[in-house]
């Protein structure tokens, strides 16, 4: 299985249509149908289901095209970073959660940006679930994770700053109207949950007992997909303060009492050599970070 054959499985994905991605590719139409039927042939199963007018993939062919996006990403970053020049040069992607302690992340982006302008930083909005998944690929070089969460084979830095977990609610709720949330406003009350399995049992103990049982309608990865649910009516969000700029709007952040604390690491594979690239920015993080971290 060739890298340029996967690039042709790729462009037709994005395009749906042979002709297309034949077009972008500069190569002829034939040429891509007989890489893709010898593809399917080479792993004996069929990864398209060809209409009139689009193409689209099969149960197999969308887990195969997820990923043939990692292999392929993974190697245009090795590429990137092997082919070194005198100035530092290449790739680093990092996998971050939603949390407001990004800024010292953001300020090592920026400080390296002067150091080393060839080093191309890529920043991924995801969860902690995907974020572990991709450093075990190979395709994140870090991860910004929020705390609690098993860092088995990982190293870390701790971030600084700290967040408090509350409910994102619509201005009229009743709920807003509260200078803080407890355990028991939140019974019967319909709530979108994050999907990160550690926030789960975080908030699960705060809420003092697992005979407690919320009313979760929907749950999210990004809480701007999930103000979007708030503001629908769907429920209030239970999420984590300074993401969701409220001002301006028809939402209201209340926090949740007792005071529940949120904190963040970054976090990289043990005994996995970083590349040139990443190393300096994981040095330009240090360097920017007060003395106690």
């Amino acid at each position: 299985m060739e890298l340029r054959v996967l690039r042709y499985f790729l462009m037709v994905v994005n395009e749906r249509n042979i002709s297309r991605a034949a077009d972008k590719l500069h190569v002829s139409q034939p040429t891509i149908s007989r890489q893709l039927k010898d593809l399917e042939n080479e792993l004996g199963v069929t990864l398209f289901e060809r209409g009139s007018r689009s193409i689209d993939l099969t149960s197999a062919g969308e887990y195969f095209a997820k990923q043939a996006q990692q292999i392929v990403q993974l190697a245009d970053k090795t590429v990137a970073n092997v082919n070194q020049t005198p100035e530092l040069t290449g790739s680093i992607l990092i996998g971050s959660a939603e949390a407001p302690m990004m800024t010292s992340v953001a300020k090592a982006i920026a400080q390296l940006a002067k150091t080393a302008p060839g080093v191309r930083v890529g920043l991924y909005s995801t969860d902690a679930n995907e974020v572990n998944q991709k450093l075990a690929a190979g395709v994140f070089d870090f991860g910004v994770v929020m705390e609690p969460l098993a860092k088995d084979d990982q190293d870390f830095i701790s971030l600084p700053g700290t967040t408090a977990w509350g409910v994102l609610v619509q201005r009229d709720s009743p709920l807003a109207q509260k200078t803080a949330i407890t355990a028991a406003d939140l019974t019967g009350q319909r709530l979108i949950m994050p999907q990160q399995h550690g926030s789960i049992d975080y908030l699960s103990d705060w809420l003092g007992s697992s005979e407690v049982k919320l009313n979760v309608v929907a749950s999210y990865n990004l809480l701007y997909n999930a103000a979007i649910m708030v503001a629908a009516g769907v429920g209030a969000a239970l999420c984590l303060d300074g993401i969701i700029n409220t001002a301006n709007s028809d939402l209201v952040f209340v926090p949740l009492t007792p005071r529940l604390e949120a904190h963040s690491s970054i976090v990289w594979l043990q005994h996995s050599p970083l590349s040139p690239a990443a190393t300096a920015f994981l040095n330009t993080l240090r360097a920017i970070l007060p003395s106690d971290y």
